[in-house]
């Protein structure tokens, strides 16, 4: 009996330690967060900031192209309201596009300030943070999730600027994470089974704001969606002869998988779900793919090294060729793609291509082609500056 039971026990301690990796792995949130820590680390913003001020490009053209926009202006007013309401396409639009464009200040602003480290910048960040924690309650309508998503994914890059970095005080950080945790988290958190665009999104705001606030459960449930959307998004040819499925979305068919790929039954590595709708919300979930693989790098785990870095490049790969011009084959979209990828290329081709080393000749010229790039007035903003070329 004696034997019996010691052979059992070491069955035990064998069995685990043979799960005891997997179960780390699984589990992505680092045990202390690294601050600033969502998308742009505080080497690369000293990186930034150094060409910046040598006059290096293309840094100080993406700055000056900050600087100039409607996002750095210290007069903006913000326009928060209890209830942000949006439809389909932005019909109706109650504070949509005012959320989003504040947002996108804030974090503009907050970029400013470390460049600069002029005051006044900081303080206007700090305004237009502190205007929508005050009043913000609930976001309705349809596109409820993906607005929650874009601008949750603005807030907490601002947030994070602010509070780790900004040598003044921020009285209200506390209320501002208290909106985070109950106006935007709940929204996004479960993700969305809409095109996939949109639960990539709504994960970039989950993954953010589990950083700001250091809650791990959340950062490892948004991880976990985003892992299996990002497969479902960008077909490999290692998939097998069709492309993966969120187990929840139900698509048990060949023809429920063509449909939703938008009709396109002939699948190739780097082809995306969105790529025969057209390159725009195409460009929103690549973005979103490399915005959390980023911060997870930051983070300390390297999703570029697993099937998210792969899926990433050719993505980002595919879709440069035909927006740089190449044909169009007629087995692709019908032979006609609606192009506009937007400036969504630089985070994903610097860690790709400038530290990991990989050729990504279509990627470069499309990056270089753009520089520097802007806004999409969305979630996207100045990552000519952030990330073009930036070794760290």
């Amino acid at each position: 009996m004696r034997r019996t039971a010691l052979l059992a026990t070491v069955t035990a301690l064998v069995a685990g330690a043979l799960v005891w990796p997997a179960a780390r792995q699984a589990d992505a949130a680092p045990v202390t967060f690294a601050h600033p820590g969502v998308t742009v680390s505080k080497s690369q913003l000293d990186f930034a900031r150094t060409q910046v001020n040598a006059g290096a490009q293309p840094w100080k053209a993406a700055y000056d192209q900050m600087m100039a926009s409607k996002y750095a202006d210290l007069n903006r007013v913000p326009k928060p309201r209890a209830t942000v309401e949006c439809g389909s396409y932005s019909n109706p639009n109650y504070g949509c596009t005012d959320e989003r464009e504040d947002a996108i200040g804030a974090y503009t602003d907050a970029l400013a300030w470390y460049i600069t480290r002029d005051d006044r910048y900081a303080k206007k960040s700090i305004a237009l943070m502190d205007a929508w924690s005050a009043v913000i309650k609930e976001h309705t309508n349809s596109n409820a999730p993906l607005q929650t998503g874009w601008a949750g994914s603005s807030w907490p890059k601002a947030a994070e600027l602010i509070k780790y970095t900004y040598t003044g005080t921020w009285a209200n950080s506390g209320r501002f994470a208290t909106m985070l945790r109950t106006v935007y988290l709940p929204e996004v958190i479960n993700g969305s089974n809409s095109n996939g665009n949109w639960e990539l999104s709504m994960m970039e705001a989950a993954v953010g704001i589990s950083v700001f606030l250091e809650d791990r459960t959340s950062y490892d449930k948004a991880i976990a969606k985003f892992r299996t959307r990002t497969a479902a998004y960008v077909y490999l040819s290692s998939d097998g002869a069709l492309p993966k499925t969120v187990p929840s979305q139900n698509l048990d068919t060949t023809a429920k998988i063509v449909n939703y790929w938008q009709g396109q039954s002939t699948f190739v590595t780097g082809l995306t779900q969105e790529t025969c709708r057209d390159f725009t919300h195409t460009g929103y979930g690549i973005s979103a793919i490399s915005h959390i693989a980023e911060t997870s790098r930051i983070q300390g785990e390297d999703l570029y090294g697993t099937d998210v870095g792969e899926r990433l490049r050719q993505a980002l790969g595919f879709q440069s060729k035909y927006q740089l011009g190449e044909a169009v084959p007629s087995w692709l979209c019908g032979g006609s793609l609606t192009l506009g990828l937007g400036p969504v290329t630089e985070t994903g081709y610097n860690a790709l291509h400038n530290r990991l080393g990989i050729a990504m000749t279509n990627t470069q010229k499309l990056t270089e082609q753009n520089r520097p790039s802007g806004s999409n007035n969305l979630f996207v903003a100045w990552e000519t500056l952030t990330d073009g070329d930036n070794p760290n």
